[in-house]
């Protein structure tokens, strides 16, 4: 007998995702090449503007995808395996959009929502350099008749020169910390082109320049990191990262298949015919896809303990503050064992050949450089020592500020 299964109508998050595939293709197209030649991706980045997916977070009652962390996750893990670039630079955009969600409503944020429904991208920066340590701030906001003006100079200003808005921290006139959301064409705002880390060149994350700007009154809004919505929010900003990283591990296996198929040869002393024939080089790959579903895995539990958070404290469960210590730890545990074997995997790549795989039309020195670089945001030593701390201990201090967990 012929069992009939109802099956539901595809949604918008479906669709979204059904042509994830073609948009990451169309993305990282001669992405090597033009990380080799420092191209900005503005191109780029209106393509993924076009696709929707900058709605993923938002509920369907607000016009948006309706979609989880795990299928955030996907998508920024999926782009970052064609173009690392530009699935970091949406780092500040998810980040605003997880607060968005979470946080009551408000004036300022129905704002934000109502600019991210109608297709809106999120920049932004905080950190300032020469200040005794990372995370200070000293750019002020002065009190100008009922509005304010601001002028300073913010770094690791990550795609804002790709956004349509930039999130800045600052302080207000009585030394508060808040956050200010305003045009990245407002006038005497201005992005630099001036990163110079080794890896990760196109992200545009070099200055972010205030030059008494102006700042309305309705522009501005307190921080909250250790809210449940800040702390649970700080963990998704660091799991983007190793999801980054997670794409990047794909595309060393991918790049890999490419160079043995396409480009080697087996060594001098090899009785094998051909490169992809030499048990060698077989173990490589095998050891490299090995790598990348590990990773893949981690990243994807990650995901679904931070979604178990985001819906108890959108739910208002009694338990969310636990579930928030939970997604800490698990976040902070992921980047540590990533970290070794993501860059294990931009290193092991190289031994697929001989001198050639070192040329720079392959540009394959690009992975590790990328790969040190998103590992080197926040110290990896202090999230051990703070979770061995929690492990003995019981200690919560580091895990519930709000900040790199």
């Amino acid at each position: 007998m012929q069992v009939s299964l109802d099956t539901a109508a595809p949604t918008a998050l479906d669709a979204a995702l059904a042509g994830l595939p073609a948009l990451v293709r169309a993305i990282g197209e001669d992405a090597a090449q033009r990380e080799a030649r420092r191209e900005l991706p503005f191109d780029r980045f209106a393509l993924f503007r076009e696709s929707g997916l900058g709605l993923l977070r938002f509920p369907v009652e607000w016009g948006g995808l309706g979609g989880s962390l795990d299928d955030l996750f996907h998508v920024v893990s999926t782009l970052a395996a064609h173009e690392s670039n530009v699935a970091h630079a949406l780092r500040i955009h998810y980040d605003l959009t997880e607060q968005l969600l979470l946080s009551p409503r408000s004036d300022f944020n129905d704002t934000q929502i109502e600019r991210v429904r109608q297709g809106a991208i999120f920049g932004g920066a905080s950190t300032e350099l020469g200040t005794s340590r990372p995370g200070e701030i000293v750019t002020q906001l002065v009190r100008d008749g009922e509005h304010f003006r601001v002028t300073g100079k913010k770094y690791y200003s990550t795609g804002t020169a790709f956004s349509d808005y930039a999130r800045i921290n600052v302080q207000d006139e009585n030394d508060e910390k808040v956050s200010i959301v305003i045009p990245v064409a407002r006038e005497g705002l201005q992005v630099l082109d001036d990163w110079d880390g080794m890896g990760q060149r196109m992200t545009a994350s070099g200055s972010l320049v205030l030059d008494n700007v102006q700042v309305f009154a309705h522009e501005v809004a307190t921080r909250g990191y250790t809210s449940l919505a800040g702390r649970h929010g700080s963990a998704v900003r660091q799991l983007h990262l190793v999801a980054v990283a997670a794409g990047i591990v794909r595309n060393i296996l991918a790049d890999a298949r490419r160079y043995v198929v396409q480009h080697g040869r087996p060594v001098l002393h090899s009785p094998a015919p051909s490169a992809r024939e030499d048990g060698f080089v077989q173990q490589v790959v095998g050891d490299l896809a090995a790598h990348s579903l590990s990773i893949d895995a981690l990243v994807q539990q990650n995901a679904r303990t931070l979604d178990r958070s985001a819906v108890a404290i959108r739910n208002g469960a009694a338990h969310a503050e636990d579930l928030v210590l939970q997604g800490a730890l698990a976040t902070a545990k992921t980047q540590l064992v990533v970290s070794k074997l993501a860059l294990h995997a931009g290193e092991r790549l190289f031994e697929i050949g001989g001198a050639s795989a070192t040329a720079r039309s392959h540009n394959f020195d690009r992975h590790w450089r990328n790969l040190r670089t998103i590992f080197s945001h926040n110290p990896l030593l202090h999230k051990a020592r703070v979770i061995g701390d929690y492990e003995l201990n019981g200690a919560t201090t580091h895990l519930t500020e709000g900040r790199v967990f």
